[in-house]
């Protein structure tokens, strides 16, 4: 399932560009071979985007040398902040099976040049020149004005095994290593691109216009709190370039905020903020907004910038904690066409409010004041409890485990996966809603009245559950698939009752052995050979003379009042769990 994600994922990227600039990313269809090709290019792309923030689809295409004569090398970055040459060699599979298999081989590391292509040769061993990519390279490098402090990291895109450190750095010439195999494709290429947290804003720079800015660009005051010194510095910006922010950083910047982008349930939200933006040519905006509250580690406004009547505003390490439902809805805007992002936010500002921790605020008090800022500012959108409890490490370990074990996305934040369903890298199948996946886990595992319950997240009381027991884990990855092939057979309109869930638990009970299929051929075989033993398990309970599960009715023939067995009643009663329990519990199919 990864792989058919990891896949969505590549084409997707191929559409960053058009075909009339870049016609090898948009083979014809019957094109496999091409097709493949222009695969294994956007891989690299996933890599610099996911790793280095190159949201501009021609920014990274220009450092891709992977072509004839390239030397080994497949793409190149080079990071003027931390002083690191990168150079990408990538092998990408094209089947499942391979991808997460097949390894490099090492004569193809060894094909690597890369000494020679740093030495500045500008022809390969066997004397062909190399390619223009490659020559932009070296070029690039020997125009650092400070080149002496660069290092250089190799980063394999391909699954190798077995081989150390020091053989690696053999194997490449020398230089520092580093292997992406599918494992880590998956967690820290995949995932992240599907919850939009790919790249983490360290310092930002906003530029500020102070021409209507008559008391200066901001108001900054010290405040002292039980959780430690804070400064507040209070200034309007522009909103395109919150958009921007938004937009390149997308849910790494919402990081401490109770909830992501409110697709639907923030409609009427979203849709006024899109109007104020869109049909005003003026600054309603700043009066009708709210605004944006950050957090910052460090701020700095600087004023004289040899500009008139600018000023430049820096931030470290920022997460915004209350207004990311305006600053998402400002970055769909810009999306839809940065070409005319100037236009569209032209002398519209928003109020931000930027809150500073000074040094002494340890992590655990910071935490608890972000909780205290978000209760008390959120007025826009009603933050619910719910969403207080989404970014404590138990659901964001779930969340991984998830993914990493069986390829679902355990929706733990409300909005976190939008951006990834809307570009089309997830299906809305691939994600489970944070109350059903509860109660699917504990319907899984013989806890049905629990799974029942109304608001399970909500409790947040999950002290039950063992991470570290695969098996439990198991038995939910097979609850989601034969629950969505029994709520297939039933009717949009109509309420899913406890039997249900009562039929997936007797389901996982009599076919677990047969191990995690889950093909819809399978499993509606096997739900035909349960709907005979569990019309055997109602007819028990139908003669057993029990008052909760009987309901009254009127002889139309007689008028006299009588009782029958009611389905219904019955599944509702406290006995429903304990009796399906007891019939299902040592139940099991043998495996064909």
């Amino acid at each position: 399932m990864q792989y058919e994600t990891l896949l969505r994922i590549l084409d997707q990227i191929r559409m960053e560009t058009s075909q009339q600039a870049n016609p090898r990313y948009f083979p014809v269809s019957n094109e496999i071979e091409k097709l493949n090709q222009a695969r294994s290019r956007a891989y690299i792309h996933l890599y610099l985007k996911v790793m280095f923030g190159l949201t501009d689809f021609n920014l990274r295409e220009r450092v891709i040398t992977d072509g004839s004569y390239d030397g080994g090398i497949d793409g190149y970055y080079i990071d003027t902040e931390v002083k690191i040459i990168h150079i990408i060699q990538s092998k990408f599979r094209t089947t499942a099976k391979n991808f997460e298999a097949k390894e490099i081989l090492l004569e193809e590391l060894l094909a690597m040049q890369l000494d020679r292509i740093l030495n500045g040769e500008t022809v390969d061993e066997a004397g062909n020149a190399y390619n223009g990519k490659i020559l932009q390279l070296q070029r690039e490098v020997s125009s650092l004005p400070d080149v002496a402090r660069y290092s250089y990291r190799v980063v394999v895109l391909a699954n190798l095994k077995g081989v150390s450190p020091q053989g690696l750095r053999q194997l490449t010439g020398g230089f520092t290593a580093e292997v992406f195999d599918f494992e880590k494709t998956y967690s820290q290429l995949v995932f992240p691109v599907l919850t939009g947290t790919y790249f983490t804003a360290n310092d930002i720079t906003i530029p500020i216009d102070l021409s209507n800015k008559n008391a200066g660009s901001k108001i900054s005051y010290n405040v002292i709190t039980q959780y430690g010194n804070c400064e507040i510095t209070v200034l309007f910006v522009p909103t395109l370039e919150i958009a921007k922010l938004m937009h390149k950083y997308k849910n790494a910047i919402l990081k401490y905020n109770p909830r992501s982008y409110l697709e639907f349930d923030g409609q009427s939200v979203n849709n006024a903020i899109r109007a104020t933006i869109l049909q005003s040519e003026s600054n309603e905006f700043a009066l009708f907004n709210n605004g944006i509250t950050m957090l910052s580690e460090e701020t700095n406004i600087n004023e004289k910038i040899g500009q008139k009547n600018k000023a430049q505003l820096q931030v470290k390490n920022p997460q915004i904690i209350n207004g990311g439902q305006t600053s998402f809805t400002l970055s769909r805007i810009y999306a839809e066409d940065p070409s005319q992002a100037e236009a569209k936010f032209a002398d519209k500002e928003v109020l931000l409010k930027i809150i500073t921790l000074l040094d002494g605020n340890a992590n655990k008090s910071k935490l608890k004041l972000i909780d205290e800022i978000s209760n008390a500012t959120n007025k826009q959108t009603t933050v619910i409890n719910a969403d207080r409890f989404a970014n404590e490490s138990f659901h964001v370990q779930v969340q991984k485990l998830m993914f990493d074990y069986y390829g679902f996305l355990y929706e733990r934040k409300r909005g976190e996966l939008s951006d990834g369903v809307r570009n089309g890298y997830l299906k809305s199948s691939d994600i489970v809603e944070r109350n059903h996946f509860w109660r699917l886990f504990y319907t899984a595992n013989g806890k049905i009245n629990l799974g029942f319950q109304k608001k399970l997240f909500q409790r947040n009381e999950f002290n039950d559950v063992n991470l570290n027991d695969r098996s439990s884990f198991d038995r939910l990855f097979l609850a989601i698939h034969v629950f969505r092939r029994l709520k297939k057979g039933l009717s949009h309109e109509m309420r899913v009752e406890k039997d249900i869930y009562g039929k997936v638990y007797a389901y996982i009970q009599l076919f677990h052995q047969q191990g995690l299929i889950i093909d819809d051929p399978s499993i509606d075989s096997n739900l035909s050979i349960l709907e005979q033993k569990w019309i055997g398990f109602i007819d028990i309970q139908r003669n057993l003379p029990r008052r909760h599960s009987q309901a009254a009715f009127i002889d139309k023939e007689t008028g006299e009042a009588k009782s029958s067995f009611s389905d219904k009643k019955y599944f509702r009663s406290p006995y429903f769990e304990k009796d399906l329990v007891s019939y299902f519990g040592g139940n099991t199919v043998e495996t064909v």
